[in-house]
C-alpha cells in the first residue's frame, strides 16, 4: 500500500495560501487542503519523494513552521473524501463526488472519485480552465490534456464534443484515477497514458495544460509544436508572477497571446497559433 507525507504549514499570513500552493505543487506536492483557520494548509506527497531539505529551503524564507507525518493510501482516501467539497463553475459545470447527493443547475456535471490527484477542482486553476473551456469550439476536436490528474479536463473536452482526447500524466495513481472517473462519467474517445513529457508524435487543435511553471516551460516547444494552426492553447497552474516568463516563451516559439484570467493569485493564459 502506497504511503505519503502529509506536510502541515502554520500561520499563514493573508495572502500566502496559493503562494505556498503554488511553491509546493512546483515541488511536487498536491491534495492540498485548507483549514477552516485559514491560517493552516496541508500538501501531501508520495513517500518516496519526499524531500525534506528542498521543503526547508522553500519554507525558509517566509520563516514558516511546519510539521509532517506519513499517511497511508487507506487513510489518505477517507481524509480526502470527507474533506471534498463539490465544485461549481457558474452555471457551467459542477463537479462533484459519487458519494455526494447534491442538484446543480448546470449544463454539465463531472462525478469524480477524489483521489490523490491533483486538479479535483478545488484548486483555482482547475477552475479557471474549466469557466475557459467554455469560450471553445470543441465539436469533433483533437485534444491533448496534458497533466491530466483526475482528468476533469478530459471528461469535460469530450462532454463538449471533442471526439479524440489523448490525457497524460507521469503519476501512476493519476493515471488510474483518471481512467476511472472516464468509466464513471461514461466517457469515450478519451486515451489516458502515463508520459513524462507532451510529445505523442500527433497534432492537436486544442491543448490543455494545467500543471505549473516548470513543466510548461521544460515542454514549451513540444506543445507549440503539437498545436495545429488556429489551434488553442490554454495554460495554467502559474502564479500571477509567472505571466511574464509563460508570455515570452510562447510569443517567441510563435502563438499569439489571448488573455490571463486570475483567481486569487493564480492565472490562466490563452494562446492560439493563428
Amino acid at each position: 500500500m502506497n504511503s505519503f507525507r502529509e506536510i502541515e504549514i502554520n500561520g499563514l499570513k493573508p495572502g500566502q495560501l496559493d503562494l505556498f500552493v503554488g511553491l509546493l505543487s512546483e515541488a511536487g506536492y498536491s491534495g492540498f487542503e485548507e483549514l477552516e483557520d485559514g491560517q493552516t494548509l496541508k500538501a501531501f506527497i508520495d513517500e518516496d519523494s519526499f524531500d525534506e531539505p528542498l521543503l526547508k529551503s522553500l519554507l525558509a524564507p517566509y520563516e514558516i513552521p511546519y510539521k509532517d507525518q506519513v499517511v497511508n493510501q487507506q487513510n489518505w482516501n477517507a481524509l480526502w473524501e470527507s474533506n471534498f467539497e463539490p465544485v461549481v463553475v457558474d452555471d457551467f459545470v459542477a463537479i462533484r463526488a459519487d458519494f455526494h447527493q447534491d442538484k446543480f443547475n448546470t449544463e454539465f456535471e463531472i462525478v469524480i472519485m477524489p483521489k490523490m490527484s491533483f486538479g479535483t477542482g478545488h484548486h483555482g486553476t482547475t477552475y479557471m480552465m474549466v469557466a475557459q473551456m467554455r469560450n471553445l469550439q470543441w465539436a469533433s476536436k483533437k485534444v491533448l490534456d496534458f497533466g491530466t490528474g483526475t482528468g476533469i479536463l478530459a471528461i469535460l473536452a469530450n462532454k463538449l464534443g471533442a471526439k479524440d482526447i489523448i490525457a497524460l500524466d507521469n503519476d501512476d495513481w493519476s493515471i488510474e484515477n483518471a481512467t476511472e472517473n472516464i468509466l464513471r462519467n461514461n466517457c469515450h474517445h478519451i486515451t489516458v497514458s502515463k508520459a513524462h513529457t507532451a510529445a505523442t508524435g500527433s497534432k492537436f487543435e486544442i491543448i490543455l495544460a494545467n500543471i505549473n511553471k516548470n513543466v510548461i516551460i521544460a515542454n514549451g516547444e513540444i506543445l507549440t509544436d503539437s498545436l495545429l494552426p488556429k489551434g488553442d492553447l490554454l495554460v495554467s497552474g502559474l502564479l500571477q508572477e509567472d505571466e511574464p516568463d509563460i508570455k515570452a516563451l510562447f510569443t517567441e516559439l510563435g502563438l499569439t497571446y489571448l488573455t490571463t484570467v486570475n483567481k486569487a493569485q493564480w492565472i490562466a493564459m490563452h494562446f492560439r497559433k493563428m
